[in-house]
């Protein structure tokens, strides 16, 4: 495994306007080539966190897929974050894994938000994605999973090196994040990147955005509150590889599996 350059983008988002967000995702993103090998987006990064997907849903091979296919080639890169997607008649909040080459992966959110209504609008999913990429095994989630985390488990069956939360995640609940976000890489030990959101959005919820990379005992090695920005930093693998054969708790962990 070598170093893994990550490029955390945190902004404020368009209320529900695709081409709005795409291009001020495009500049964003304009000077990287050659410069990292994953772009982390926001969840839903081209509406917000909007519950009318009857409007705003595209299929996938629509504008969303083909941008991320674009800035992908162009970047030399994996992009990642979640769009409203819309597949046999049911509609979802899906994760898009785009490699550079145009092959993908997904993940649909699990735990869908019911005191937003989540859950009377879109379809969970059923299982995690396990990414492979540069020799990092990486499992990208989704806002609300981050309060569950037997689904964020590193579980030795389908172990992974860095656990990636995309999210609309509001300011009044901005403890929550942070506290959970180191919660999450201790008792994984893994390395963690959550990337939030700022501003106001059409329904009058603030975010501080507060966008973060926690090493795998916890430390907090980045965060960004209330500013828009785009920051790339480099995962060693060497102190995590370490870190696990001197301190091997995950070899003492409960089995089960989840259904």
């Amino acid at each position: 495994m070598e170093p893994l350059r990550i490029t955390m983008v945190q902004t404020s988002l368009y209320w529900e306007n695709r081409e709005a967000n795409l291009e001020q995702f495009s500049g964003l993103l304009s000077g990287l080539p050659g410069q990292t090998d994953l772009v982390v987006l926001p969840e839903m990064f081209t509406t917000g966190f909007s519950m009318a997907p009857e409007k705003l849903a595209e299929r996938m091979d629509g504008p969303a897929m083909n941008w991320l296919l674009d800035q992908a080639r162009r970047l030399g890169a994996v992009v990642t974050g979640s769009v409203v997607v819309e597949e046999n008649g049911a509609f979802y909040n899906r994760l898009i894994w785009m490699r550079p080459d145009g092959a993908f992966e997904t993940y649909d959110k699990r735990h869908l938000f019911g005191l937003a209504g989540e859950h009377l609008h879109y379809r969970g999913g059923t299982r995690r994605l396990i990414a492979e990429w540069k020799g990092w095994r990486i499992c990208p989630l989704i806002c609300y999973d981050l309060r569950f985390p037997v689904w964020s488990r590193n579980a030795a069956s389908d172990p992974y090196d860095v656990l990636i939360y995309v999210a609309n995640f509001p300011a009044r609940r901005s403890a929550a994040w942070k506290n959970l976000l180191v919660s999450r890489a201790i008792e994984n030990q893994a390395y963690v990147v959550g990337v939030n959101r700022i501003g106001e959005d059409g329904n009058g919820h603030d975010h501080s955005g507060d966008s973060s990379l926690l090493d795998y005992e916890g430390n907090l090695l980045f965060r960004l509150t209330r500013q828009q920005g785009v920051f790339t930093v480099s995962l060693d693998p060497l102190g995590l590889q370490d870190f696990r054969k001197k301190f091997p708790f995950l070899a003492d962990q409960d089995k089960f599996s989840l259904e």
